[in-house]
């Protein structure tokens, strides 16, 4: 287990609402899901996704753009296309003055537009995003990335658009599935890119200590860990250890942490079934009294106030 995939579990897709827009020119979608996360692909032809904040962008087939949310965006063939139909949610749009679309441009499953065919069909799948750590991953991105794929779209998409043609058992799940992969690989591409500006965190984990000390703590974070045995599970001395993770990491160890124990608590809390003494063991404490302090001291809120709240 690594930072990265820990971060990427918390946005795992279950029950994804997904879209599929076949267009003709002129042509421009309002989206006002307020999805924290929207995938955005194109299967043939080009298009402009305008984010609420920001410059336009130019999506062209294969490539994926990330939607960070809440926000509304606008895709159309132009920049200055004004958007003719307003998408809701995956199963409602209507025009800009309320009238509904949807038996008027539904296609068939999860599929819209004028007509069966089109020079550009976009696919659209909103997460339904919750927790602290899906927040954590959220943060790391900009409101709006694009990642260009010169090859144009590849098996992937192509599978993922038989997908939502069909209705056989089973499908959403399928779905999801997809989603997720598209994710993973679409967040590990945008972190590697020279204009991108990932976490700290992510750029440690290639360093041998550093990283290895993530990878660590995240396999186990309920250990009873110090800086001397994280050092031994690494192999270097405990000064090596503490001068290279907070140099690379922008914390010390212990503080990242105690910060990672607490976002998994958080989570954990919203489960009815938790109870605070157990979510405590879970997260490597056997004092409930000093969770509820460590939780308090991080997050502001005692574990019982923030699971009323959630």
């Amino acid at each position: 287990m690594d930072a990265l995939a820990d971060l990427l579990q918390g946005v795992r897709a279950r029950g994804a609402l997904f879209s599929r827009s076949i267009m003709s020119p002129p042509w421009g979608l309002e989206f006002r899901n307020p999805a924290r996360l929207t995938l955005c692909t194109l299967l043939s032809g080009e298009a402009w996704i305008v984010p609420e904040h920001g410059e336009p962008r130019l999506l062209r087939a294969g490539d994926v753009a990330l939607v960070r949310g809440p926000q509304v965006y606008k895709v159309a063939d132009r920049p200055d296309t004004p958007a003719g139909v307003i998408v809701l949610d995956a199963e409602r749009c209507v025009r800009p003055d309320g009238t509904d679309l949807c038996e008027q441009l539904c296609l068939g499953p999860r599929t819209f537009g004028e007509a069966p065919t089109g020079p550009a069909v976009l696919i659209s799948a909103a997460y339904q995003v919750h927790g602290d750590i899906s927040e954590r991953l959220l943060s790391a991105l900009p409101p709006l990335l694009v990642l260009p794929d010169d090859q144009g779209p590849c098996a992937l998409l192509r599978i993922l658009e038989l997908e939502i043609d069909s209705e056989e058992p089973g499908q959403q799940l399928v779905l999801d599935r997809l989603l997720d992969l598209l994710l993973v690989l679409s967040m590990r591409c945008w972190f590697n890119m020279p204009e991108a500006n990932p976490p700290a965190w992510y750029l440690a984990l290639s360093d041998p200590v550093a990283g290895a000390a993530l990878r660590a703590l995240h396999a186990d974070p309920a250990r009873t860990w110090t800086v001397a045995a994280l050092a031994a599970e690494v192999g270097v001395s405990r000064a090596t250890l503490a001068r290279r993770f907070t140099e690379l990491v922008g914390e010390p160890p212990l503080t990242y942490l105690t910060g990672w124990r607490m976002a998994l608590a958080a989570d954990l809390l919203r489960d009815p079934d938790e109870t605070v003494a157990r979510v405590a063991r879970r997260v490597g404490y056997a004092d409930g009294f000093a969770f509820s302090s460590a939780f308090k001291r991080t997050r502001g809120v005692s574990p019982s106030v923030h699971r009323a709240a959630g």
